[in-house]
């Protein structure tokens, strides 16, 4: 068994434009204060990291890593949840997805498309030239409007938006073989790949590919109500990122897992800060530990009640607390003794 690694921040929840979370500099001094040991840089966020000059860079990639090693920090890995949800946007979002994108991709899906799926290339490459293995994103969704088939969905619409999806993204993951990195889609709503179901759509569609992960993220079971200690039994397989962050559920009888258009602080299932919700992380850590997972324990701040500084701190301590120091020892050695064959049969009653 081994031990999880921890505790690493995900950036992308604590990027603004004022210090000290405007610059990679300023906020690894300030993680570092708060006892993180690594950090999870969103590679779309520039004021953080530049995707397009890593890929071609080791004197670059070299100075990220120094920038964060002269804190006593490490990058746990690069994520490109933007650059995943723009490879595959259905036309209902046109307008709102233009919005991560650059000027000169808006207004025009292919361009956007393309831009994005440069953005993933890159990061692969990135991400090699740092050594690391594993890599987060969104799959994007073309079906997620058809979730609730009223009117009843066409035959074949489905199969057809995974096909297509898959299309997409082959050439990412097998540009993802060549740099020896997994590609690790965070299962979650809005996304067509958001259970366990639906990732087993798209990796057979996939062809079972060998970078064709997951990142696991519980808060988004909760509010699915999907069993995700099970999903961790299913999965474990292909699970190798791993985002801490909690959530609640407290359905009503006036709302349920839709939440009737409200804002987080208003559904029935919300984001919390970790300790605060309802997600079972001692179940977890035990479950990942036995499971021999080896990768990262990563803070994913989302709360809509408390205080983003306060609950960085607060989860540093909560995962260092929950992390499992594995045993290299079987705790009832002390009772065993030598024994031979012979002994053996005898206890056994074989002549």
């Amino acid at each position: 068994m081994k031990t999880i690694k921890g505790p690493s921040l995900h950036l992308a929840q604590f990027s603004d434009a004022a210090a000290p979370f405007n610059s990679l500099p300023a906020i690894a001094e300030w993680a570092s204060g708060v006892g993180f040991k690594a950090l999870q840089i969103p590679a779309w966020d520039k004021r953080f990291f530049d995707a397009d000059t890593a890929a071609v860079s080791q004197d670059y990639c070299d100075e990220v890593a120094g920038t964060l090693a002269a804190h006593g920090l490490e990058i746990s890995e690069l994520t490109t949840h933007i650059f995943g949800q723009l490879l595959a946007v259905h036309p209902a979002y046109d307008a709102m997805a233009d919005n991560f994108a650059p000027p000169e991709a808006r207004g025009n899906a292919q361009a956007r498309a393309a831009w994005a799926k440069q953005g993933l290339l890159n990061t692969a490459r990135a991400s090699r030239r740092l050594g690391l293995t594993e890599m987060g994103t969104f799959s994007g969704s073309l079906a997620w409007p058809y979730l609730f088939p009223f009117p009843q969905r066409p035959e074949g619409l489905i199969e057809t938006a995974f096909d297509e999806l898959a299309r997409r993204w082959l050439p990412v993951l097998d540009e993802c073989d060549e740099q020896g990195v997994n590609l690790c889609y965070e299962i979650h709503p809005a996304e067509d790949l958001h259970d366990g179901i639906t990732f087993e759509m798209f990796h057979e569609r996939v062809g079972g590919h060998a970078r064709c992960a997951i990142l696991f993220d519980p808060s988004h079971f909760i509010l699915q109500q999907l069993n995700y200690l099970e999903y961790l039994d299913i999965y474990k397989d292909h699970i190798r990122m791993f985002h801490v962050k909690d959530a609640e559920f407290n359905p009503t009888g006036r709302q349920g897992i839709y939440g009737g258009y409200q804002s987080w602080i208003n559904r029935a299932g919300r984001f919390r800060s970790l300790g605060d919700g309802q997600v079972d992380f001692k179940a977890i850590f035990s479950k990942l530990a036995h499971y021999d997972y080896s990768g990262w324990a990563t803070l994913e701040w989302e709360c809509c009640l408390k205080d983003q500084e306060t609950g960085a701190r607060e989860g540093v301590e909560f995962i260092n607390r929950h992390i499992i120091p594995v045993t290299a020892k079987v705790f009832d050695d002390f009772a065993g003794a030598a024994i031979n064959q012979q002994q053996i049969n005898a206890l056994l009653g074989i002549a």
